[in-house]
């Protein structure tokens, strides 16, 4: 479980997170919904540690995050960008096994537990050896989500994940991230301003708008019990056009 209590962070007096209490439920995962600039990333990032709040504390899994124990408290967390993120001057296979082999971790384990991720991204084991601008963005995406798993933290966060993806791979990687969810049971917590994404990935969805969460729940409780008219707002700029619509009639 993260447990955010009365978190809060300014920039040059713009409040970027205003004060923030929420918790996200362990084994579950929680999508941070909104526009850009609303804190979503800005909360991800607090909890992870790459951010220092103004005020508040982030507790993670019963150890409150501080100056003195953020390392350790990061290995227990997989963290996935846009694009991977990955070192270009890296094999994926580097990339992946960055993080335990710098813990000297025993490299039988290392090359099993490799091998055991990249049957779960369904990545093919001779891209593994190449580059990072030798592989597809679809590509770059698993072997960053293979990094994060790589040390089976119990929680994982993912900043935009699938952003930059064309729909088909988006699509297609939207099932298999759920499917890996499902299988693992970790604590998720997953930024994006995508409604269909954010219903179809999430358990519970938070939406933001500067800096607050406005509101939080499953999309029927938005939907059908907005707690602010621009629940409604939101909901209603994402739904699908109506020639689409009309099309599928």
């Amino acid at each position: 479980m993260i447990i955010v209590d009365r978190v809060t962070k300014t920039y040059g007096g713009q409040e970027a997170l205003a004060t923030t209490t929420f918790e996200f439920r362990s084994a579950s995962t929680t999508v941070l919904l909104g526009p850009s600039g609303c804190g979503k990333s800005t909360l991800l990032r607090i909890i992870l540690g790459l951010i220092r709040p103004d005020s508040g504390s982030v507790v993670i899994d019963g150890a409150e995050l501080s100056a003195v124990n953020v390392d350790a408290v990061r290995h227990k967390v997989g963290y996935v960008i846009q694009d991977g993120g990955l070192f270009p001057h890296m094999t994926a296979a580097e990339n992946v096994t960055l993080l335990a082999r710098h813990l000297r971790l025993a490299g039988e384990s290392v090359d099993s537990r490799l091998r055991e991720l990249g049957d779960l991204a369904q990545l093919p084991a001779n891209m593994l050896a190449r580059y990072p601008a030798e592989l597809s963005g679809g590509q770059r995406q698993r072997v960053g989500l293979m990094r994060a798993l790589m040390l089976d933290p119990p929680t994982l966060l993912l900043d935009e994940p699938l952003g930059a993806l064309d729909p088909i791979t988006r699509n297609e990687l939207q099932d298999q991230l759920k499917a890996i969810f499902q299988r693992l049971k970790k604590t998720v917590v997953l930024v994006t301003h995508d409604l269909v994404e954010a219903a179809y990935l999430g358990d519970t969805i938070a939406l933001m708008r500067s800096g607050r969460i406005v509101q939080a729940g499953s999309l029927t409780e938005l939907a059908d019990q907005p707690a602010d008219p621009y629940v409604t707002e939101f909901l209603n700029a994402q739904r699908r056009p109506a020639i689409l619509e009309g099309a599928e009639a």
